[in-house]
């Protein structure tokens, strides 16, 4: 409750495109360790309601690695040591996280390895002009038990949720910010 003399919280208010300027980083798309054998690509796009990519977008990434941990790897972020530039990863840890930028055409990419089977999935925040709050959703890739989440949905929505085998070793994962023409993604709601 306020009071004449106190001021209320700030509302909401639409932000970007402007993620470009300092979220980004060299290499936050790198999940895996350079060069694992293991590694995984998962791609895709982000469209609008319209159908239309969105040029501006920043997704970050979360995911158990494939032993289960949850920790990532603290340190693997390098940086410049006279302007504290970030210069990218060092590429030796598997870190759990990536952020990465949508580019022009809405695509975006990240190499990782295969989330334990308890969690069998890739987190995703999702951040774009117009959203007044980011949206959470997960990716998950073929090959794996579905959880509790994923068995709950009917199956039409369900399909929003499980990226497509393209090749072996690349998967494809579009996101769909509203219905509109094509089938909105599914977004979870954090209290």
């Amino acid at each position: 409750m306020t009071t004449p003399n106190t001021p209320g919280p700030t509302p909401s208010q639409t932000v970007g495109p402007f993620y470009g300027y300092a979220l980004p980083f060299t290499g936050g798309g790198e999940i895996a360790p350079t060069g694992h054998p293991d590694t995984v690509t998962l791609h895709g796009r982000v469209f609008d309601g319209e159908g239309r990519p969105v040029p501006d977008a920043l997704l970050e990434f979360w995911q158990s690695a494939p032993d289960g941990s949850r920790a990532g790897a603290p340190g693997s972020l390098r940086r410049d040591p006279v302007n504290a530039v970030v210069l990218g990863r060092h590429g030796v840890d598997f870190t759990g996280f990536g952020r990465v930028a949508t580019d022009a055409d809405g695509h975006w990419a990240v190499r990782t390895l295969q989330p334990h089977r308890s969690a069998p999935y890739l987190s995703i925040c999702v951040f774009a002009r117009g959203l007044l709050h980011h949206l959470y959703t997960r990716a998950y890739l073929p090959d794996h038990e579905p959880d509790a989440l994923l068995t709950s949905l009917p199956v039409e929505r369900r399909a929003t949720l499980l990226a497509r085998q393209e090749r072996t070793g690349v998967y494809g994962f579009d996101i769909r910010l509203q219905g509109g023409t094509t089938e909105e993604t599914v977004f979870l709601d954090f209290h």
